[in-house]
């Protein structure tokens, strides 16, 4: 083939997957400012929806560029010589892109399809970024600066409030700004009150949207001091129809805000020109937060995925451990190993499931997807979803290998230095409820038993029902949060049917283990979870001190009604305590940090 000709080709692979990444993230940014109208609305239904259908777009988009390709040019596209032209193309038309990161990423992506996939030193794709993303200008800007006036730092905290311009007034916001400046004061104690010359206010220039939320990011800068906050603006309703804003919190706090990031939410909706620009800045504001946790909380969850597996490569060149089976009870459906020294989690389908498992693979992937793609209300953790991850096998232990042979052989490949595992899920890890509970002392074991009954209330809040409840399905964070994680048996609770326990015909029947009474498909005991969940004394008394409920079909049917109703609950990932106006504490709130 001539160079001329190869150039051209080249050319016309780099400009048709650019032009697939623009029509993505077009209607990505399209569908994110879609969320300030539907929150001015008060359409809480309308925005799970979006949030659940924004994150199938990048696949679609992906899977249009390489059909596009493959019809117009499929000839050449495994031409290694048009391939590494496409590449330099490519980056030559992003150098004043306004998304090269992301942009680099589809090509990974579109690539990995059509390419013969190798498993190391991949010339043809993005492994390490090739266009940097600092100081990169955005219109509008990424962050307002808001200075104070004659009015201080009130009158600051008017113009932001006001900046968003919302169609919905705020009910009270000389109320709101006084709750503002008193919470601060409180935070920051004797560094108040703040006064240096260069005294000013920076806030990223658009809304955050999440469940019924609104959210304010920013940070005061006060010499050479910065202190991140955020605002949480919710809906106040009166009896009389009315409805109006109100700043439900202030929080100054970095944990606190760091919480708003947690894996267990869902994502953000934001509309942002320059999703760098809002990286950064909230890196800034939260250095716990890893620059691919934000982007993925921020629904540029493909992006977070790219970063996790630059990271992890990284880690593997400067560790030297083995990749282990996972300490905890085995599961019936997933292999799960781990390298001790990553906080990370990697979970195999098995081929053959375990008795009484009456599903496939599909089956699973799609529970996953479901998490993926509903509100996880601070109780469920997110999964990186990956295929062909490859792992230095000298580096796997022998009691792994074996296993993945043995119960998961179609989805591993082996060479003489590589593990190929097909398709995997990552997680965080996260120390097994029953392990916890094991070892635990008795005031934390007494605390982790109440938060794991309201982990199951705010579940249920949330349309989910976990199927097994068992407490090595629950994983406790380092701040003290249960957390669920095993999803192969999760249905919605709508789908469920939450029944009484009929009465026995006569005692023999009741003494001889027997069910003698008819189960449906969907039905639902909630009286058999306490032979199965509290058979220590310790745990049995503190469960049925806080939420003997939960044993009661009674509860469970009431929350189905109101879901099949319409009602949404509302979940604050912030503690009651440091809300303005809290509500009387409701099931599934405790006031204690997330993760």
């Amino acid at each position: 083939m001539g160079l001329r000709l190869m150039n051209e080709q080249a050319k016309q692979v780099a400009s048709t997957i650019l032009a697939g990444f623009n029509k993505h993230y077009t209607m990505f940014r399209a569908a994110s400012s879609r969320a300030k109208a539907l929150y001015e609305a008060a359409d809480w239904h309308g925005i799970q929806q979006l949030v659940a259908d924004r994150i199938q777009m990048y696949d679609d988009r992906v899977d249009e560029a390489v059909q596009v390709l493959r019809q117009e040019v499929m000839a050449n596209l495994l031409n290694d010589d048009v391939w590494a032209l496409a590449k330099t193309e490519y980056i030559a038309l992003l150098v004043n892109h306004k998304q090269p990161e992301l942009a680099e990423t589809f090509f990974n992506s579109v690539s990995t399809k059509l390419l013969d996939k190798e498993y190391y030193n991949n010339q043809f794709i993005f492994v390490k970024p090739a266009i940097s993303t600092e100081y990169i200008d955005a219109e509008p800007h990424t962050f307002e600066a808001f200075y104070p006036n004659s009015q201080g730092l009130r009158g600051c905290l008017k113009k932001i409030l006001r900046h968003f311009d919302w169609q919905v007034p705020f009910v009270n916001e000389a109320r709101d700004i006084a709750n503002i400046l008193r919470a601060a004061k409180a935070h920051l104690q004797e560094d108040w009150p703040l006064g240096e010359l260069n005294l000013h206010l920076q806030v990223l220039g658009n809304a955050f949207y999440r469940n019924k939320s609104a959210y304010i990011f920013g940070q005061i800068i006060n010499g050479n001091v910065r202190y991140p906050f955020a605002f949480a603006i919710v809906h106040e309703n009166h009896d009389n129809g009315s409805s109006g804003l109100v700043v439900d919190a202030a929080l100054f706090d970095p944990q606190q805000i760091g919480v708003l990031f947690s894996f267990a939410r869902a994502y953000f909706m934001v509309d942002m020109p320059v999703p760098a620009g809002y990286v950064h800045f909230l890196q800034a504001m939260l250095p716990m937060r890893s620059e691919g946790d934000l982007y993925t909380l921020l629904g540029l969850q493909k992006q977070g995925k790219n970063i996790f597996y630059r990271e992890f490569h990284q880690h593997l060149e400067y560790s030297h451990d083995s990749f282990i089976l996972a300490p905890g009870v085995k599961g019936l459906v997933m292999s799960v190993f781990t390298l001790p020294s990553f906080p990370y989690v990697f979970k195999v389908i098995k081929d053959t499931f375990g008795h009484n498992k009456d599903f496939d693979r599909e089956y699973v992937r799609q529970k996953y997807l479901l998490v993926k793609r509903h509100d996880r209300v601070g109780r469920m953790a997110d999964t990186l979803e990956f295929s062909n991850v490859a792992l230095p096998k000298h580096r796997c232990d022998e009691e792994l290998l074996q296993e993945l042979r043995t119960l998961a052989p179609t989805q591993i490949e082996e060479t003489d230095d590589l593990l190929v595992v097909k398709h995997v899920y990552i997680e965080y890890r996260l120390k097994p409820l029953n392990l916890f509970m094991q070892s635990a002392a008795p005031a934390a074991k007494a605390a982790a038993v109440i938060d794991y009954g309201y982990a199951l209330k705010e579940l249920a809040s949330a349309n989910i029902f976990p199927g097994d409840m068992l407490y090595k399905n629950f994983g406790m964070t380092r701040f003290g949060r249960v957390i669920f994680y095993d999803y192969d048996e999760i249905e919605y609770m709508t789908d469920c049917n939450f029944r009484a326990i009929p009465e026995a015909p006569n005692p023999e029947y009741e003494m001889s283990g027997e069910v003698w009474y008819p189960v449906n498909k969907g039905d639902v005991f909630p009286e058999e979870f306490g032979p199965f969940l509290l058979g220590e004394p310790d745990v049995r008394k503190v469960f049925l001190q806080h939420h003997r409920d939960l044993l009661t079909p009674q509860f469970w049917q009431a929350k189905k009604e109101r879901l099949q109703a319409g009602i949404l609950e509302d979940f604050y990932p912030y503690p009651q305590s440091v809300r303005f106006k809290p509500d009387a504490v409701q099931s599934g709130l405790m006031d204690r940090p997330d993760v």
